[in-house]
């Protein structure tokens, strides 16, 4: 699985794996663990484009600046000046339209498709907690087809940018359209905003990392563990689905649930 453990204290928690089994929902980031979602338009020209959109909308150059190279910075800093005025839902439906547009051409994570299928196989419960819109999810996922991942559990950007996470609001509609308690799920994330949401609800966490940079900001916000790639998760959620059904064989890699 490639596991990194980080920052353990006391006693040794359980790994991703164990974790894993032990859940009965699991709660995805989006950008990161499922897709690449500004693979085609990167993300700094969408945040150019969208503040040239605002300067031209009469936003404060100076505000906007403030967001650099960052689409959600950019809206984060509209907001936390404009409050919830006309600036704001501009910025928010700019950049959502920017979002959906991106999400045509997202490119799915490695293992994230068969890992969405083993699970659903395997009887776990799925969501999506995103800083991103939900209309960007629910293209995304409608191009690539993992029908167990419904409208119903796509929780995303509302038009309110303070209940982005780090705020646990999207993870509380979750757990809550899922009707699962915070101890039963666990949610892979790859930003620290994703695990401070999560142990400001009490969901365990397993953060994704590709590189030593992600790890080391994961470890700074007290993330314990860390995988390099869903490829073991996927074996972990495949191993229930043999113990249900041995019968079936191997489940073949890409087949969704």
């Amino acid at each position: 699985m490639s596991v990194r453990a980080v920052a353990p204290v006391g006693a040794t928690p359980p790994g991703p794996a164990a974790m894993l089994a032990a859940a009965e929902c699991v709660l995805f980031d989006f950008d990161g663990p499922l897709c690449h979602l500004f693979a085609r338009r990167p993300a700094a020209e969408v945040a150019a484009r969208l503040a040239g959109e605002l300067r031209r909308s009469g936003c404060d150059p100076a505000v906007v600046a403030a967001g650099g190279d960052d689409p959600l910075a950019l809206l984060q800093a509209v907001a936390k000046h404009y409050g919830d005025g006309p600036a704001t839902v501009h910025a928010e439906r700019c950049l959502t339209a920017e979002e959906v547009e991106a999400a045509a051409g997202a490119t799915p994570t490695e293992h994230a498709l068969d890992l969405i299928g083993a699970l659903g196989a395997g009887g776990w419960l799925q969501a999506v907690t995103t800083n991103n819109s939900p209309a960007a999810v629910a293209r995304f996922l409608a191009r690539h087809g993992p029908a167990v991942l419904t409208d119903e559990h796509i929780h995303g950007r509302t038009s309110d940018p303070a209940l982005l996470k780090p705020d646990p609001h999207c993870l509380v509609r979750a757990l809550e359209s899922t009707g699962t308690a915070a101890a039963a799920a666990v949610m892979i994330g790859d930003s620290p905003a994703d695990c401070l949401a999560a142990k400001a609800v009490g969901v365990p966490f397993i953060g994704y990392a590709v590189n030593e940079r992600k790890r080391r900001a994961l470890e700074d916000v007290g993330a314990r563990w860390a995988v390099r790639s869903l490829r073991g998760l996927v074996e972990t959620a495949r191993q229930r689905v043999q113990s249900r059904e041995p019968e079936a064989g191997p489940l073949p890699a890409g087949v969704h649930g």
